[in-house]
């Protein structure tokens, strides 16, 4: 031992005067073992792996989430949805290129399997009722390969035969009606609703148009506020007291933005008759651009619409205007003229159609779970 002790002193001493040696004689030794080239290799290409699944992800959710607005609108075939995703995913990959595996979910977009419970697989499906599409994206190269090729992980010993890897990733959509929102300070009665879609069934193409058809004049309904020629005679498909006498019109707008929050499941009256100011630019510009509008629906009506009371809601609906006519204030109807009203009547003119509420208009991005009157929302759900 003591030999030992001898024989190591002198090295130490060395090594303590200057340790630059020891780190070259360390690196050097890493070096000629394949240690670092192995440890590099391994950086890189679980980088480029990590980096290529994170674009596939990007890509699956943007291709979801336009699938799902497709569906919204009316557009929702197998083959059209798989065209959408399909470029959103390309769009989003640092190469031009990726694959759709697998595009499944509801509104007659195919059954989807179950999930595997792995990171790179979308989760169980929703609701059986509830509207969701997954978008399973994979490698694919610009040449067409569906392997990652590897930059250093080959030139190991051992690993001649390796020649990349295929990357996954899934996204899950889901669309449907909100829990709340904040519709404009108008509302309609259900049973108004139910007549002019016939009970949901019937809606007119929405904006933009084009390269929508603008809708026949059929579709044009002309909405009385405030007057006792605004009640349906019959109404089989509300609960009784769902339209009466001055029973919609104005609703409460605490921002002064023709806004009006539904939260909880009701919402307030606006008193007066008078169009507020914050309401005529935005009659005006919805009106003259085509866009689209949203209406709560109530189904019951407390107080007098008038002066004081509340709305229980039923759910949005997107409206888009084609004429107005107040007293002072009036837009003659764009798409059918003959529906201008005339007098004492005041009125919004209009048809009822399909549409995504803004997500300003959604507290706390949206929670899915209302009516679906034609007015839904839009949620990365996996």
């Amino acid at each position: 031992m003591r030999d030992l002790k001898r024989l190591t002193r002198p090295m130490l001493r060395l090594l303590g005067r200057d340790d630059r040696g020891v780190v070259g004689i360390l690196v050097g030794v890493l070096v000629g073992g394949g240690v670092l080239l192995g440890m590099g290799a391994l950086v890189v290409d679980v980088g480029q792996i990590y980096a290529e699944r994170a674009q596939l992800q990007s890509g699956a959710d943007a291709g979801a989430l336009a699938v799902a607005k497709s569906c919204v609108q009316g557009y929702c075939s197998p083959v059209t949805a798989v065209a959408t995703a399909q470029s959103y995913a390309d769009a989003n990959a640092n190469d031009g290129a990726s694959a759709i595996n697998l595009l499944c979910g509801a509104d007659g977009l195919g059954d989807c399997p179950q999930s595997t419970g792995q990171l790179t697989d979308c989760p169980g499906a929703p609701a059986p009722d509830a509207n969701y599409v997954d978008v399973h994206t994979a490698t694919r190269t610009a040449s067409g390969s569906s392997l990652l090729p590897p930059v250093f992980a080959k030139t190991l010993l051992g690993n001649q035969d390796y020649n990349g890897t295929t990357v996954f990733a899934c996204a899950q959509a889901e669309w449907g009606a909100p829990k709340a929102a904040s519709g404009m300070a108008l509302t309609v009665s259900a049973c108004e609703w139910d007549k002019a879609t016939n009970d949901g069934i019937l809606f007119a193409q929405p904006p933009p148009y084009p390269p929508n058809v603008i809708p026949d004049a059929s579709f044009d309904q002309v909405l009385k506020l405030h007057t006792s020629s605004a009640v349906t005679s019959t109404c089989p498909t509300e609960p009784a007291g769902s339209d009466g006498p001055g029973m919609f019109g104005w609703t409460s707008d605490p921002a002064d933005n023709c806004l009006t929050g539904v939260i909880g499941g009701s919402y307030g009256v606006k008193t007066g008759i008078g169009v507020p100011t914050a309401c005529k630019s935005v009659l005006s510009s919805a009106q003259a651009n085509r866009t689209l509008v949203y209406l709560p629906i109530y189904t019951v009506a407390s107080g007098n619409g008038q002066g004081s009371g509340s709305y229980t809601l039923k759910g949005f609906a997107a409206f888009v205007i084609t004429g107005y006519s107040f007293p002072g204030f009036f837009a003659s109807d764009w798409l059918n003229p003959a529906n201008d009203c005339s007098g004492s009547d005041k009125c919004i003119n209009g048809y009822f159609t399909h549409g995504l509420i803004p997500i300003d208009q959604l507290p706390n991005g949206g929670t899915l779970g209302g009516t679906d009157l034609g007015a839904d929302i839009i949620k990365l759900t996996g």
